[in-house]
């Protein structure tokens, strides 16, 4: 029978916590003082035998579950964990992992998760690629959320063709007569003639037709987009040329990304957008009102101020509806929601549904200390006439907590000294353990069951 020491701090902390003591109550009911439980769980202590008979009886606990000693099997976990390929360059003795599972059982148990989650990370990624067999890549939209991300939402060429258009359309006297004077006649007509579609260009005839329900912005919108999928035709299919994508679908999402940029130089041409955006403060219904553009589409184009020498406030940007679902995401802003989803409740994007067409602003902190400051309202798209679906999503805006002050909505507001809401990039990366709002336990994390003790929070996590 072996005669060494046990150090069980870790799992009396376990125990204690999944009670629901504190230490002095636990000390309280062994006969000893909280300092001497605060020893034995930092492994400072032993665990004597008179001690582990009073636990074990306290608490009616099985004595020889309670006694087995744990560095074997941490120095057995370890053991396992080092043998993956990852650290094959490593010379880790034997002699060496068992001392640190024996010393440090903490730093154990926490390199422990951290390969946990790092395993976990590895298997969910795995399957995702392998979500579309034969396709090389299972997510479109991702890929081309990545290829606009990687040149920084700004295309040179597509911006600087569009505001030589811009000033010629301005001189045409508007969209609709610069495309009159290229042969192509505009009609607005009922959604009905229109079949559901809400533009429609009529090569035949030569006739650019348009759903006459949509708001003076739309209708401009889609002028702007016909123009872009024509007269600029060139500069869309110079960005992609010698790009390779995985699937069609994907090459879709990119070149209807870049129409939609080249609709929104067209309305906001960047220099005169870029000094508009200084003088109105970033104030987002303003500019919209000076560009005739919808709250959307100014929002959206504040993502794409990136030409050297004339950059603005970088932002991110997501769209999401009401169920949670993303449709839009854009990263300016080196915010990790774009990585990662954008579903944290305790986010004000998905509580502006509750204000509709009001801006709700929040300063926001992440785990690592990271801090930003986020826009959000809902827009409304749809309708026109009764019976028409029509359909709320939310859009938000958010940048980092040291450009804020620049934006009229942060006026005067000291971006280290304002409070702060605590938010997570997705439940699964959050290790927040006080969050009442969480959805599920991250990665990485083993959760404490319930059976003596049910926190407010909706899981309780081992810590060690």
């Amino acid at each position: 029978m072996s005669t060494r020491p046990l150090y069980l701090g870790p799992r009396l902390k376990r125990i204690r916590r999944e009670l629901g003591l504190t230490q002095q109550a636990m000390a309280d009911e062994l006969g000893i003082s909280p300092s001497y439980i605060a020893l034995i769980e930092r492994n400072q202590r032993p665990l004597t035998a008179d001690l582990l008979l009073r636990l074990a009886r306290a608490y009616k606990l099985d004595m020889a579950d309670l006694a087995s000693d744990e560095r074997d099997d941490y120095a057995r976990r370890m053991a396992d964990a080092l043998r993956d390929p990852i650290f094959n360059d490593i010379d880790l003795p034997a002699l060496e992992v068992s001392d640190v599972a024996a010393s440090f059982p903490g730093v154990t148990e926490a390199l422990l998760r951290l390969y946990g989650a790092w395993q976990r990370e590895q298997q969910a990624l795995a399957e995702q690629r392998s979500a579309v067999p034969g396709t090389g890549a299972s997510d479109p939209v991702g890929e081309a959320r990545r290829f606009v991300a990687a040149r920084r939402n700004y295309f040179p060429a597509i911006d600087s063709k569009a505001e030589e258009l811009a000033d010629e359309i301005a001189k045409a006297g508007g969209a609709a007569e610069w495309l009159r004077l290229r042969g192509v006649r505009v009609r607005f007509l009922p959604p009905d003639v229109m079949m559901d579609a809400v533009r429609r260009y009529d090569r035949h005839n030569e006739q650019l037709l348009i759903d006459d329900t949509l708001s003076p912005s739309g209708r401009a919108w889609q002028l702007m987009q016909h123009i872009a999928y024509t007269a600029l035709r060139s500069e869309i299919a110079g960005v992609i040329r010698g790009e390779s994508f995985a699937s069609e679908t994907a090459a879709q999402l990119v070149r209807r990304a870049l129409a939609g940029y080249a609709a929104a130089a067209l309305v906001m041409p960047y220099d005169r957008f870029a000094r508009a955006v200084d003088a109105r403060r970033y104030d987002i219904e303003a500019l919209s009102g000076q560009f005739g553009a919808s709250f959307e589409q100014v929002a959206h184009r504040l993502t794409t101020l990136n030409r050297p020498g004339q950059e603005r406030v970088p932002f991110f940007f997501i769209r999401v509806d009401t169920a949670g679902n993303v449709s839009k995401r854009l990263d300016g802003a080196g915010f990790p929601f774009a990585a990662h989803g954008g579903g944290c409740p305790l986010w004000s994007v998905h509580e502006c549904f509750r204000t509709p067409g009001e801006i709700v602003t929040q300063w926001l902190e992440l785990p690592d200390g990271q801090r930003f400051f986020s826009l959000a309202r809902t827009v409304t798209s749809g309708g026109g006439g009764f019976g028409r679906p029509r359909w709320t999503r939310a859009i938000a805006l958010a940048c980092a907590a040291e450009h804020a002050p620049r934006l009229v909505y942060a006026a005067g507001a000291d971006p280290k000294a304002v409070e702060a809401t605590p938010i997570g990039v997705t439940c699964r990366l959050c290790h927040r353990a006080q969050c009442t709002a969480r959805a599920e336990p991250p990665i990485g994390r083993e959760i404490l069951p319930d059976d003596y003790r049910r926190g407010a929070e909706p899981f309780s996590f081992a810590e060690s």
